[in-house]
């Protein structure tokens, strides 16, 4: 069991409530107090709490009102639950939170969750590394009121033509657009669009990097959805190595080097 008198980083998931972790959950039922990106995290997730659980909205703070709030319930001898959308690790802005933790001596763990870019792949029912297609899977944003540094630009990282996965960028989706076409990629190569993948609400659309802002604008999604672009989306692989017959690994031996 995890010590009190702590603050935990949870991972709330994807967006289904059954799509935390089992220690996530465990965390929760246990917290003193619950701090919850309110924007983002499914609010059912809070019905794990105890009835003497304070929980606050992060949505309406700034950080040093979320670190109030955990100094506060540190000094009270309390546990706090951090809780994050997705995995914390992903757009979580948590280490700004970890560095001032360690300058006051709070000790501090973080409990991975389901990164949103696994659930929209379950809803594409997509496999991102496919053999002879793609290897590689990059997890990027475009640049917008946030910066992202220069060797970073979404045409530069385009141009590898590895499978995309672009996060908070569905309000800049014309200009998703032309940083892929500057890339490896065309108007007509495959894309996709998942809206608030996992929650009852999820959209799924197919397109093709031309007319990412298009299919945005037909099904009136603005935020909250995450843009794919890839030959991993229409692509038939070649077959895994893994499962082949011919191949020998480690636990088995391949047909034909029966004898070797």
């Amino acid at each position: 069991m995890a010590e009190n008198r702590m603050v935990h980083f949870v991972g709330a998931g994807p967006g289904a409530e059954d799509l935390i972790t089992l220690r996530g959950a465990k965390l929760l039922e246990e917290a003193d107090c619950i701090i919850y990106a309110g924007s983002l995290v499914n609010p059912k997730l809070l019905l794990r709490a105890k009835e003497s659980c304070v929980i606050y909205n992060s949505a309406t703070m700034t950080l040093e009102e979320v670190l109030d709030v955990m100094v506060e319930q540190y000094a009270l001898g309390h546990r706090t639950v951090r809780l994050h959308t997705g995995d914390p690790s992903m757009y979580g802005a948590i280490r700004e939170q970890m560095d001032a933790l360690e300058e006051k001596g709070i000790p501090y763990d973080v409990t991975p969750g389901v990164s949103s870019v696994f659930g929209a792949a379950a809803a594409l029912n997509a496999e991102f590394t496919l053999p002879g297609v793609s290897q590689t899977l990059i997890l990027t944003r475009m640049a917008g009121r946030t910066p992202v540094p220069e060797a970073e630009a979404l045409e530069k990282l385009a141009a590898s033509g590895a499978s995309m996965a672009i996060f908070l960028s569905a309000g800049l989706l014309k200009e998703v657009e032309e940083a892929l076409c500057k890339g490896a990629f065309t108007k007509d190569s495959p894309a996709a669009i998942v809206y608030k993948a996992t929650w009852p609400e999820e959209k799924t659309l197919y397109c093709t990097v031309g007319t990412l802002a298009m299919a945005a604008e037909r099904e009136g999604v603005k935020s909250t959805a995450l843009i794919f672009a890839g030959d991993f989306l229409t692509a038939t692989p070649e077959r895994s190595k893994l499962y082949d017959p011919e191949f020998t690994t480690g636990f088995r031996t391949g047909k034909g080097n029966e004898n070797a």
